[in-house]
């Protein structure tokens, strides 16, 4: 089964971070939360995978190369202009083949694949989608199932009072090749504007629907792993210190020089209070602390006296002489 790791889209809630960076860069862990999704495809057996990308795509493929040192074989399809979230998909068909993953390549998650792969191909539908319950509906699209998990209809963030389901779209899926007969026609998605190309299309409101109309069968994969969508500011600042806190199977990269310490950068003179990861070459002046949860990007410079609690600095961001960073994201300012 190959695999497409969705990669295009812009980020606007993660704004001003992405304005330096695509979303599928924003680190976890001082890793780019895509290279968490790629390591994950290599860890459940997939060798072969297609990226889409659109904003600050050499970044992208600047990190990743060929997937050779990840372990896969990546290789990309640019969009000039966006085609929606199914339609970057169809515009790699020819890559796919009869079955294949669906992923978004800014999400982290430590979904077992495998488990997933399993159920997909035991039931006579043409697509499975990953679900996750949730307790607050209104963030998410939910999905209607049956008791035999196939999917009966939709909600779109609906408010916890009304919601039909707490089963969230996690955005992941797995599709038999079929599905493509279900797509609009070109210039025809009901999701598109004035300014879209025509080979714009939508899961939500063009494909899916399509499927229920036409009375498909396709099945919800009920799912306990981690999932978060990092889908604004909030989000990725939790993403990461439940990495940190080990709530999602992920690699932290530097090494363990203290118990619940990680560090690729001498911290001699500093106070440290775990859990802290702390990336390569970064400078930290005397008598600073950190106090964890504390993630520190590589090339970080914090002042001497600074004191870093309960927050996450990006690559390259700087914190003065004194300074108190408590609850938050500290970045470089991307250059005009």
């Amino acid at each position: 089964m190959k695999a497409m790791v969705l990669a295009a889209g812009l980020g606007t809630r993660l704004r001003p971070i992405t304005y330096a960076m695509p979303k599928p860069m924003v680190p976890v862990l001082n890793r780019p939360v895509m290279e968490h999704i790629v390591r994950l495809l290599h860890r459940h057996g997939f060798v072969e995978a297609i990226a889409n990308l659109h904003w600050f795509p050499e970044t992208i493929e600047g990190h990743f190369g060929d997937g050779s040192r990840f372990g896969i074989r990546l290789s990309y399809s640019r969009e000039e202009k966006l085609l929606g979230t199914s339609g970057g998909v169809r515009n790699a068909s020819g890559f796919l083949g009869d079955t294949f993953l669906v992923i978004s390549g800014d999400a982290l998650t430590d979904i077992d694949l495998a488990a997933m792969r399993d159920f997909h191909e035991s039931h006579d539908g043409i697509a499975t989608l990953a679900t996750k319950r949730v307790s607050d509906t209104s963030q998410f699209g939910v999905a209607i199932t049956g008791e035999d998990r196939r999917i009966q209809g939709f909600q779109e963030k609906p408010d916890p009072a009304e919601a039909l389901s707490d089963l969230a779209n996690c955005g992941i899926y797995m599709f038999r090749s079929e599905i493509f007969d279900f797509f609009p026609e070109p210039g025809a998605s009901k999701a598109a504007g004035e300014d879209d190309p025509p080979g714009f299309a939508d899961w939500a409101m063009d494909v899916f629907p399509a499927l229920l109309e036409s009375d498909v069968p396709f099945y919800s994969h009920e799912i306990l792993a981690y999932w978060n969508d990092i889908g604004n500011l909030a989000e990725l600042r939790q993403g990461n210190l439940d990495a940190l806190h080990g709530e999602v199977a992920v690699d932290p990269g530097a090494p363990e020089v203290a118990d619940g310490v990680r560090s690729a950068s001498p911290v001699d003179g500093v106070e440290v209070t775990p859990p802290v990861l702390v990336g390569a070459g970064v400078e930290i002046g005397d008598g600073a602390r950190l106090e964890g949860p504390v993630i520190v990007g590589d090339g970080c410079r914090i002042g001497a006296g600074a004191v870093v609690r309960d927050s996450i600095l990006l690559e390259g961001a700087e914190l003065a002489a004194d300074a108190i960073l408590v609850g938050g994201i500290a970045a470089r300012a991307a250059k005009s």
